[in-house]
This record gives C-alpha cells, sequence and structure tokens, in this order.
C-alpha cells in the first residue's frame, strides 16, 4: 500500500483548519437569530405559519427544551433572561462586529511569529484557543452582554493570527510549481460558511442554540488533537515523511531560496500606490462580502420570514458558488495569462472589476429588487459568486508586486482591510435599529455598493501588476528562484522553463544520466 504524501496530509489538515476558523467566526450570526427574545419561537415555526398563537405555542416548547446553562444557573441562583434575550439592533450589531474589533491587530505580528515559532504552534493555537471559547459562550451569553462581548472580542483577537501564519508554513513546505494547487486548501473558509450555516440551522430547529457553540467545540477540538499529531513546520521536521518526498521538496525549494533577508522597506510599502490601491479593493470586497455573510440570517429571517432551517441553507449557499467560481475563474485567470492573451496588471485589473465592480452592480439591484424573495435569493448568491475572483485579483496582485514580502503586504492589507468587519455591523444597526424594514435594508444595500464599485473603479483606473523596485532593494535574489517567485504571482515562462520539477523516484539514475551526457557530448564534437 502506497504512503500517502505528507504534503497531501498538510492540504487536509489545512483546509480542515480554514473551515473550523469560519465555523468560529459566523456560529453567531445565525445562532443570533434564536437568542432574541420572540424571534426563537418564529424560527420554529414554519414559514407559512406566522399567527400568535403559533409562536406562543413555540416558545413554550423552546422553553422547554433542557438547558445546561439555564440549569446551572438555576442551582446557582444566579438571574438570567427566561424568554430570549432582549438586545436591540445597535446591540446585535455591536455583538456580531465584535469579532472583528481586535481581529486586524494580530495581522502582522501573525507572519512575524509563525516565522520565529512555526506555523503549527500559531496556526494550532489560534484556533483551538478560539474553539476553547466556544465552550463558554452560551453561559456566558445568559450571564452577561458585556462579558458575551469581551468574550467574542478576544475570540476574534486570538483568531487573527491564524491567517497570515498560514502564508509562512507554505513557503516550507511546497514547491513553487505547487503552490496554486495548495493555495485551494484556503477556500475552507468558504466550504465552512456554506456547511455549517446549514448545520447550525438544523441544529437549532432540533435542539436548542446553545448546541452549536457545543459542535463547534468538538469538532474544532478534534480537528486540534489530529494538527498536533500530523502537522510539522518543515519536511525536516517530520518524523514520517518519505525519504524521496524529503528530498524533492528540499530541492524544488532550492531554486526559490533567497537566503537571509535584509531590513523590511517599510517606507516603500506604505508609500507604495499599488500596494494601496490592492488595499482599497480589499477594503470594498471585504466590505460587501461581510455584510453579506453577517447580516444574511437576519435579513432572511426578519424580511423574507424564512424559517431557521430555510435561513441556514440561503445564507451558506452563496459561499458554496463562490468557492467553485474561485476555481473557474482562477482556471480561466491562468489561461490567459499562460497564452499572453493578458497582461498580469490586465489580469488583475479583470478579475478586481468583477469582485468589486460587478458585484457592486449586483448588490445595488439586490437594494431595489430585495423586496422579492426569490430575487433577493438569487442576488445574493450570485453577489457572493462573483467575490470568489478576489484570489485571481487583489490577493494574486500582491504576490506579484513583491514574491519576498508578500506575506507583509497580505498582513497590511488584512489590518486594514479587515476593518469592516466590525464597521459594517456598527452602521447596519444604525440603519436597522427599530426599523426592521425593506427601506432600511435598501440603505444597507446601497451603501455597500458605492463601497464595491468604487473602489472596483479605483484598482481599474490607477493599479499595475508588476514586480516593485523595492521587492528586491535589501538583498539579490537568483535568476532562476526569482522566475519562479514570479511564476507563483502571475509571470509565464516559455514552455521548456516550465518543465516540473522531478521527485527522486522520477530522476534517471547516474549510469543513465552519465550516458546520455557522453552522448550529448559526442554529439557536439561531431
Amino acid at each position: 500500500m502506497a504512503q500517502v504524501e505528507a504534503r497531501t496530509v498538510l492540504w487536509y489538515m489545512t483546509f480542515m483548519g480554514f473551515i473550523v476558523n469560519y465555523m468560529i467566526r459566523i456560529n453567531l450570526n445565525i445562532t443570533i437569530v434564536d437568542m432574541i427574545a420572540g424571534k426563537g419561537a418564529i424560527a420554529i415555526a414554519s414559514n407559512e405559519t406566522h399567527e400568535n398563537s403559533t409562536d406562543v405555542a413555540a416558545l413554550a416548547e423552546l422553553n422547554e427544551r433542557f438547558s445546561l446553562e439555564r440549569w446551572f444557573l438555576d442551582w446557582a441562583n444566579i438571574p438570567y433572561e427566561k424568554n430570549g434575550f432582549h438586545w436591540n439592533e445597535r446591540q446585535q450589531g455591536a455583538l456580531l462586529g465584535s469579532f472583528f474589533w481586535a481581529h486586524w491587530t494580530l495581522q502582522i505580528p501573525g507572519g512575524i511569529l509563525a516565522t520565529k515559532y512555526g506555523t503549527k504552534l500559531v496556526f494550532g493555537w489560534s484556533n483551538g484557543i478560539g474553539v476553547f471559547c466556544c465552550f463558554l459562550i452560551p453561559l456566558v451569553s445568559y450571564w452577561s452582554y458585556t462579558g458575551l462581548i469581551a468574550l467574542r472580542v478576544f475570540q476574534g483577537w486570538i483568531t487573527g493570527l491564524a491567517w497570515p501564519s498560514m502564508h509562512v508554513l507554505t513557503a516550507k513546505w511546497i514547491p513553487p510549481n505547487e503552490r496554486s494547487k495548495f493555495v485551494s486548501a484556503y477556500l475552507g473558509s468558504s466550504v465552512g460558511v456554506a456547511l455549517f450555516y446549514p448545520i447550525f440551522g438544523y441544529i437549532i430547529d432540533w435542539t436548542r442554540w446553545e448546541w452549536v457553540y457545543y459542535i463547534c467545540g468538538i469538532v474544532g477540538t478534534l480537528w486540534f488533537i489530529a494538527w498536533q499529531f500530523l502537522v510539522f513546520d518543515s519536511p525536516a521536521q517530520h518524523p514520517r515523511i518519505a525519504d524521496s518526498e524529503r528530498k524533492f521538496i528540499e530541492k524544488s525549494l532550492g531554486a526559490s531560496s533567497q537566503g537571509s533577508k535584509g531590513p523590511t522597506p517599510w517606507k516603500a510599502i506604505a508609500t507604495s500606490r499599488p500596494v494601496w490601491l490592492n488595499v482599497v479593493a480589499q477594503w470594498g470586497g471585504i466590505w460587501g462580502l461581510f455584510t453579506l455573510m453577517t447580516h444574511a440570517p437576519t435579513y432572511f429571517r426578519l424580511i423574507h420570514h424564512w424559517n431557521i432551517r430555510a435561513t441556514g441553507f440561503l445564507s451558506g449557499l452563496p459561499h458554496l458558488m463562490r468557492m467553485l467560481f474561485a476555481y473557474v475563474f482562477s482556471i480561466l485567470a491562468d489561461y490567459l495569462l499562460r497564452t499572453d492573451k493578458m497582461s498580469r496588471t490586465n489580469v488583475r485589473k479583470l478579475a478586481t472589476f468583477i469582485c468589486c465592480g460587478a458585484k457592486g452592480l449586483v448588490v445595488l439591484a439586490l437594494a431595489y429588487f430585495g423586496y422579492n424573495a426569490t430575487a433577493a435569493i438569487v442576488l445574493v448568491t450570485v453577489a457572493t459568486m462573483l467575490h470568489g475572483a478576489v484570489s485571481s485579483g487583489p490577493l494574486a496582485s500582491m504576490v506579484d508586486l513583491s514574491p519576498n514580502y508578500a506575506g507583509i503586504v497580505l498582513g497590511v492589507s488584512g489590518m486594514i482591510g479587515g476593518m469592516p468587519g466590525f464597521i459594517s455591523p456598527f452602521i447596519v444597526g444604525q440603519l436597522t435599529h427599530n426599523n426592521q424594514t425593506i427601506e432600511a435594508w435598501k440603505n444597507v444595500f446601497l451603501l455597500s455598493s458605492v463601497m464595491l464599485t468604487g473602489s472596483g473603479i479605483l484598482y481599474v483606473l490607477f493599479s499595475e501588476s508588476k514586480l516593485q523596485p523595492w521587492n528586491s532593494g535589501c538583498h539579490q535574489v537568483p535568476d532562476s528562484g526569482l522566475k519562479e517567485l514570479q511564476n507563483l504571482g502571475g509571470d509565464k515562462e516559455d514552455e521548456e522553463e516550465k518543465k516540473p520539477l522531478k521527485s527522486d523516484q522520477d530522476e534517471e539514475s547516474p549510469v543513465v544520466a552519465e550516458k546520455e551526457t557522453k552522448t550529448k557530448s559526442d554529439s557536439d564534437e561531431k
């Protein structure tokens, strides 16, 4: 039986890691629909029935279901809200956004810490501590609104280390000609949303909202244990990797080895126009994505009166389409680059126009036609799907600009571009405070449309995706290594230069190689 390659195991563990990371951040988005006083009862009722008697009966059924937290609080004689939480829209907006209040502060430190201590430690414990917080959320929710806010802030803050730390592991494990395939594991984030929104909806319908957090905790703990046993920071540290695979990785990475780096060119990065235009594109794209991702459950539940199961399914479907679209569009982008149909800059502009500009137009249509339930479902799905082009747009462009400092550029972008994660829920809370109407949500979508189209237009007009002078300002990169690094960012070489590296198993024996060399020499002499 053939041994499974360590890189394959790493891909699956990374894929599951990003599923866990997004599972942590989105669970409150749907449970809050059931937590609010009166809305949990409606969630149980079918979307065909909205009579008061049905709502009251459903609320009674919900309260009769066993809750470990309520039992403990009753036993400890601690007062709590027995009929749901009376949080207004502003409080709900603050709660939904609290995860991102401090999340952005660890984007740059995440990459630095992973470089020093290893991704296994940083990514593993970042997700692991966030998972442990899930076990505490139900009890803290009953105890104190302020306590719940503080717990979500901490949970978001600690998981902020995860994303930037993964680039360090990728650089140590994955040969340049395999990195595009490996980075597809990051799409576990979209799968996490698409998978767990419907699952959470059914869990709430069958039991209580508290069980969503226990399921998250159990699933995340199992992943954390597997991560500790199966993942290592480099092939040299892996005790079970085949010698042939280890030698193949080390040989492949040798071509792109850059040696020791000099000081990071912070000033050049901070004053780079292409960098800031990528940040602008990320700001607009994330504003639109997080507005739809965070508030879709509330929107479908309160405006279109879908039950909790339908709400979970409809909130997760767009993110499944986003993942599929990202994969298909990346194939198209690679084709355009490989055949020289378009330059790197124009390919990035096309992708950004789609993930920002085209998405903004769809969200604009949602603002005016969202009163129709079918139209709302289609438009939310299409808008979220189009954001999948971001992987071939701003995200790839950051590597085009500076392969050597891509992690730092991504950290800067994540730090600033992640701010809409808490600004958007605050504004949505203000716009919908005591005003859950089609008109209020129209304003929400109009604002998102302006952010998306504005950032897309700026990027298309003024951005470029060329290697920046400051990329190699601190050290020299070998020509072979630079070519492979540029290829990761979109540069395409001649077919002769793009021949894949061979593993040890595929290499010819020294005798055969010597014979071929001798034959070639004889031919040259003739």
